[in-house]
């Protein structure tokens, strides 16, 4: 098929790119024309393994192509993907210009039926003014369809997320959109959830704001395991095997963050409320994940008695690993939370340490690895669990570090083990 992807984000990118791997034909269009001009010369602004060298493959292959011009775009293809940004607003509602902004430059250009795709992640009740303002706006009388194709992707595994999907999920409202999606999605050999267009706007935050909730819940339940000196990771593990919870997602720490989960959490409690429904339980979720925060400001603290002046080595920046993402990262609030108390920060991240200096300046150091950051360090805590984390040599860090003291952030090490080496060490509900 021929296909449009308005927006050349995360979403959009890994998604025209998947897209035209699968043999389809794909011009992706942004109106930023220096990230047009970047990919066109093979430069990639985000980090996402693989992407890279299957944007390279599609682009030879003549499948996948970049354009500024979003005009053109809309005319050569058949479906269109809505996949621009959805900030939050102070309230937490969804900013949705970028999505009106969009719809007009369809409705202006549709000489044909085309098949509009909401894959943004955007508030119940969207399709409805997608449609109106194509409506409102458009020239001819052109038949189209609006559908809902929300996306379930993870960075750091986006593409294989994509390839092997658990599920597809489709919102349509006539059987040529659902044939037309059901063909689109045939290759990739997996379950399709069909439902009306607001069910599949609503599965999206639906699912995040669930995930968050069970990472909030493991997370509150490891403040229980501190107060009576147990392991969370045991506790998890014994809920985790009951096939109704499963394991996944029940990993304590120093909160959730990244582009979707604290995003679509404020969304949603702002669209329940907007119907009259205060979804007072995902305000509780926010609030633990903010205080998962202050907790690990509170064990630095407790194991240095006071934080003037101490210098505090920051291992992982990125929210999770495999990605250069800061976006809502625990580990940036707890950074400022940090240096407000007094202490000096020397940081390393392996992928993040650009996008971090854009954010924080010069207001902490940039170190070259594990080792540099913890040199002369009261402690080191570790934000981000990047597999070289998990691969340290102890003694030479014991070495350069002044005081030998970790605060396990995502609970990675073994508490007995760090302790015989002699490190004071600190989990998050390790007892």
């Amino acid at each position: 098929m021929k296909l449009a992807i308005i927006g050349t984000g995360y979403v959009g990118l890994v998604t025209g790119t998947c897209f035209a791997d699968l043999g389809n034909e794909v011009v992706c269009a942004d109106n930023d024309e220096k990230k047009i001009e970047s990919l066109n010369n093979d430069d990639i602004p985000i980090y996402e393994p693989g992407l890279e060298e299957l944007v390279r493959k599609n682009r030879r292959n003549n499948r996948l192509s970049f354009t500024a011009d979003i005009k053109e775009a809309v005319k050569a293809a058949e479906v269109i993907f809505i996949c621009v940004g959805t900030p939050p607003r102070e309230d937490g509602s969804a900013d949705l210009t970028g999505i009106e902004k969009v719809s007009r430059v369809i409705a202006e250009n549709m000489d044909s039926y085309k098949l509009i795709v909401e894959k943004s992640t955007v508030p119940v009740e969207t399709n409805r003014w997608v449609k109106d303002t194509i409506n409102m706006f458009g020239k001819n009388s052109n038949k189209f369809d609006i559908a809902s194709n929300p996306e379930f992707l993870r960075e750091s595994t986006a593409i294989e997320d994509f390839m092997n999907p658990d599920r597809v999920v489709i919102g349509v409202e006539s059987e040529k959109a659902e044939k037309i999606l059901r063909e689109l999605y045939e290759p990739l050999r997996t379950k399709i959830v069909v439902t009306n267009i607001k069910g599949a706007e609503l599965i999206k935050h639906a699912s995040n704001s669930f995930l968050a909730t069970k990472i909030s819940f493991i997370n509150a339940i490891s403040n229980i395991c501190d107060k009576v000196g147990t392991d969370v990771n045991a506790v998890a593990e014994g809920i985790g095997l009951d096939p109704r919870i499963n394991r996944r997602f029940l990993g304590a720490g120093i909160g959730f963050g990244g582009s979707c989960f604290p995003k679509d959490l404020k969304a949603f409690i702002h669209i329940s409320e907007r119907l009259g429904y205060p979804f007072d339980m995902l305000k509780e979720v926010q609030k633990i994940n903010e205080m998962q925060k202050e907790l690990a400001v509170s064990k630095i603290t407790d194991m240095l008695w006071n934080l003037p002046d101490k210098i505090i080595g920051i291992w992982g920046l990125a929210f999770k690993p495999n990605t250069d993402d800061i976006r809502s990262a625990p580990s940036i609030d707890i950074i400022r939370r940090l240096i407000a108390a007094g202490a000096k920060i020397k940081a390393f991240d392996p992928a993040a340490m650009e996008k971090t200096r854009a954010e924080l300046g010069d207001r902490i150091i940039y170190c070259k690895d594990a080792y540099d950051a913890a040199r002369d360090a009261d402690c080191v805590a570790l934000m981000t669990e990047w597999n070289e984390f998990k691969e340290i040599d102890w003694q030479r860090l014991k070495s350069v570090m002044r005081q030998p003291v970790i605060l396990d952030g995502r609970n990675i090490y073994d508490p007995e083990k760090m302790k015989d080496m002699g490190f004071r060490y600190a989990g998050i509900g390790r007892g």
